[in-house]
């Protein structure tokens, strides 16, 4: 055979396996197991209705936030575009963290994000997107029951960091809560991902966060404590500052000294004295406060130490929290009383809210749909996120 020849057949050969686009490859069997275990919690647990709107945020940790919905990639902060398609048809895998996408003129599109940034595969083409190459951990969860949710669970409470500040929802809140960033910080010890939020807890310069219409909230003084001692110890100033503030809240009683202030409008001592001994416990620092033998409808919130210290009452949370507007109440009663009977999203994602908050700004929530800001629901939200991930992680694969 004449050698050019030869050498044009082998070009075309080579080009023409290289330039055909690669089958699609679809997914399927993970997005069905992560189905099967929603199925299962709907059982063990509950579920209740969400809006049905199909999105899914990109940019974990401390990356650009971005949504993809209806064939749109765009900027979760001003809803500029990043890329678009005529789509003819596509998966939202949440587990995977990955959308996939079939486009009308035939090419293949996966979105994905994974412990190296945010990618767009084209065609086998991998480009990494702006803004999102800051490392995080994504663990697989292989020993736990409901491994799929967590994974997803992890990708909730991960989105909603921005610039290091562990925040309720995003699209809703600016300024982080100290009750919901400890939570948060409970999940990211877990998963490897503290120093993502490294900054901000240095940064703290007061005891409160007065998110609550400006109130001081004796519980912030434990959970500050709390966040402190995961970076640094008893000699930071605000420490000091701490245990000065403590004495405001001090109540004498003939069986000791426990703390009485106010946490969500109301007074919970047993719940605000748990938390300042754990918080003095992890710094190192000394305790002379005891749990008060009284009633308080938070004290079940606090379900990892002191469940000794209970009293049962007709506020309890684990009686009366059975408004869906807070599931985080009940998800934190429930693990406390280890039952199961508080609820999670009916869709696929995302599976934790709030609803009808006082601080929040539902406008935020536009960018997504209308209908959350007139439903007054902002969702995902870590709070419900961290205390169904704390909870689940306790559940193995034999339970």
């Amino acid at each position: 055979m004449n050698r050019s020849i030869l050498v044009f057949i082998l070009l075309l050969w080579f080009f023409g396996i290289r330039c055909s686009p690669p089958q699609a490859e679809w997914k399927l069997q993970s997005l069905e197991k992560y189905q099967s275990q929603l199925k299962t919690i709907r059982s063990e647990f509950r579920a209740v209705d969400q809006p049905d709107v199909k999105f899914f945020l990109f940019g974990m940790g401390n990356r650009s936030k971005m949504i993809y919905q209806n064939g749109r990639l765009y900027s979760a902060v001003d809803s500029s575009e990043i890329h678009s398609w005529e789509v003819e048809k596509e998966m939202i895998i949440p587990n995977e963290y990955l959308v996939q996408l079939q486009l009308k003129n035939g090419d293949f599109i996966e979105i994905n994000e994974n412990e190296k940034g945010v990618f767009i595969i084209q065609n086998g083409l991998k480009s990494l997107i702006s803004g999102t190459d800051s490392p995080i951990h994504l663990p697989e969860f292989e020993d736990m029951k409901y491994s799929e949710i967590l994974k997803e669970l992890n990708h909730e409470i991960l989105i909603n960091i921005v610039d290091s500040k562990p925040l309720p929802n995003f699209f809703v809140y600016n300024k982080p809560w100290r009750r919901d960033g400890a939570m948060m910080a409970m999940c990211l010890e877990k998963t490897g991902n503290l120093e993502l939020i490294r900054t901000w807890i240095l940064s703290l310069d007061e005891p409160y966060d007065f998110n609550n219409a400006g109130e001081a909230e004796a519980d912030n003084l434990g959970q500050t404590l709390y966040l402190l001692s995961l970076f640094t110890d008893k000699t930071h100033p605000l420490v000091q500052q701490i245990l000065q503030e403590v004495k405001k809240y001090e109540v004498n009683s003939s069986e000791g000294v426990y703390v009485k202030g106010r946490s969500d409008f109301h007074e919970a001592p047993v719940y605000q004295t748990k938390w300042l001994k754990f918080g003095l416990a992890k710094l190192g620092l000394p305790d002379s406060y005891m749990i008060p033998d009284v009633q308080d409808n938070y004290s079940s919130l606090f379900w990892w130490n002191y469940k000794e210290a209970y009293k049962k009452g007709t506020l309890d949370a684990y009686d009366e929290w059975k408004d869906d507007k807070y599931p985080y109440l009940g998800w934190a009663a429930d693990h406390f009383h280890g039952v199961k009977r508080n609820p999670l999203s009916n869709r696929d994602y995302p599976l934790t809210w709030e609803m009808n908050a006082s601080q929040a700004n539902y406008a935020g929530m536009k960018i997504i749909d209308e209908i959350y800001f007139r439903e007054k629901c902002s969702a995902p939200h870590t709070w419900h996120a961290a205390e169904m991930f704390l909870y689940l992680t306790e559940i193995k694969n034999n339970q």
